[in-house]
């Protein structure tokens, strides 16, 4: 078997020693319920893949006007702090550690979704292509309205809040959602962003959000507790951009200047993978600017994720499905045992099947 000890290695991860450098990633479930309070299910889901290096939570919602995905999980309610706090307490006891995603989707919402039947926001009047899955079932995004620039304040204080409540359940840092086609995304890329004031044009102004919302996250926790998520080629959710290289490649170097615990890019390196992209991969000129530990994601295993990590492309991986369905999936990697097979089926229902039932690898007998 290939040499893959760098995944063992310790890693200092901001204001964390992390015991190993394979991280979960971020995995929309839909477990939480229609009162999206994570609950005793959701508990042990997380205290089974307590083994990671570093638990990232699903992404959660920062706010109702944040939602966009069923039965997906919030942190904008004392209930939903609480909930949090019970996963959080199982992960630490079983020795793990857990960071919240902080998620505002932006235009991939519909006004299913929306207190009073309001249209999504997004930086601009821009309608996705396809359909959502809503609980009144599958229908056509909508054309969201545009957020005002007077606006932006009280869409930051909604990142504020969230961070206070993640603080306060006991989580050990949070990751803002800047990926995948969602709010902060929807700024920072020139295939949606279409505004004249001093959020559109210009890279520059692009990126303002992005920097104003971590700014403001920083300054609410502590730099060494906020990671953030970038993903260059991803066109899920209907999203691209001009110059996904430079459009990037800006933002992580402005990254810099906050001290952060950690960049994640998601970028696939396989074709087979759910969100490829063809293009240049950015991830190596995001490597060249960005002085923080780097953690990249997309159709990693044992050993393609140890030689980025030998060959200084990152300092830690991420893995999403493999985690799925192994929960005990460092310890698969160490005994280089098989993997359990993903029951895809099951990804986004409700309920314990294909969620906590993955078994565990049999012990080895003496």
């Amino acid at each position: 078997m290939a040499d893959i000890s760098t995944l063992f290695q310790p890693l200092q991860v901001g204001a964390l020693t992390l015991p190993n450098r394979m991280v979960m990633a971020p995995l929309t479930r839909g477990r939480s319920g229609v009162d999206r309070v994570p609950n005793d299910l959701m508990r042990e889901h997380y205290v089974q893949r307590s083994q990671a290096g570093l638990l990232i939570t699903e992404a959660t919602s920062i706010s109702e006007e944040g939602l966009g995905w069923d039965q997906s999980p919030g942190i904008y309610t004392d209930a939903q702090q609480e909930g949090w706090r019970n996963v959080v307490e199982g992960v630490h006891a079983a020795g793990g550690k857990i960071y919240l995603q902080l998620w505002h989707v932006g235009r991939a919402s519909h006004p299913d979704f929306q207190p009073d039947g309001q249209l999504p926001v997004s930086s601009s009047a821009v309608k996705p292509a396809g359909e959502i899955h809503t609980p009144n079932g599958k229908k056509p995004y909508v054309t969201p309205r545009a957020l005002e620039a007077e606006e932006i304040p009280r869409l930051i204080q909604d990142y504020v809040a969230a961070t206070e409540r993640a603080k306060a359940a006991g989580f050990d840092g949070v990751e803002v959602h800047s990926a995948n086609g969602y709010l902060l995304d929807q700024f920072l890329r020139d295939g949606v962003n279409q505004r004249t004031d001093h959020y559109g044009g210009s890279l520059e102004n692009r990126a303002r959000l992005l920097l104003e919302v971590v700014d403001a996250v920083v300054k609410t926790w502590s730099a060494d507790r906020i990671g953030v998520r970038l993903s260059p080629l991803n066109q899920f959710n209907d999203i691209t951009d001009s110059d996904p290289t430079k459009t990037f490649t800006y933002a992580a170097e402005k990254l810099n200047a906050f001290g952060l615990a950690y960049l994640h890019v998601m970028e696939p390196i396989t074709e087979n993978h759910i969100m490829y992209a063809p293009g240049e991969p950015v991830a190596p000129h995001i490597r060249k600017v960005f002085t923080g530990p780097l953690m990249l994601n997309g159709g990693y295993d044992a050993e393609t994720g140890a030689e980025a990590i030998a060959s200084g492309a990152a300092e830690f991986i991420s893995y999403g499905i493999p985690f799925i369905a192994n929960p005990d999936l460092p310890e698969r990697y160490r005994l280089g045992a098989s993997l359990n097979d993903p029951d895809v089926d099951t990804f986004y229902t409700h309920d314990a099947k294909g969620y906590t039932d993955y078994p565990f690898v049999e012990p080895v007998k003496a």
